[in-house]
């Protein structure tokens, strides 16, 4: 999940520290509070920035990436295992 507070940077040492542990598949979505009650968001993040997270991730190694504001853990895995 993004967009709660996290920097670019420490997307990026999140991206390489998966790849080190052999991790193939990554997603990454938007925060979304569940309630005002819960940790609020703290930036929408802009689609172009998800499309270009998804490319850091794949010059990374990623064999399948995943990345826009509602995508979750389980986003279309059937479609995510064996993709180029």
């Amino acid at each position: 999940m993004v967009g709660l507070g996290e920097t670019r940077a420490e997307l990026r040492q999140v991206m390489e520290d998966l790849r080190e542990t052999d991790c193939d598949i990554l997603t990454i979505g938007q925060y979304l509070a569940p309630s005002q009650k819960h940790f609020p968001i703290q930036r929408f993040v802009e689609p172009t920035e998800f499309d270009e997270m998804k490319t850091e991730a794949k010059e990374l190694g990623f064999s399948a990436v995943a990345s826009g504001p509602f995508v979750r853990s389980s986003y279309k895995a059937e479609n995510l295992i064996g993709s180029p």
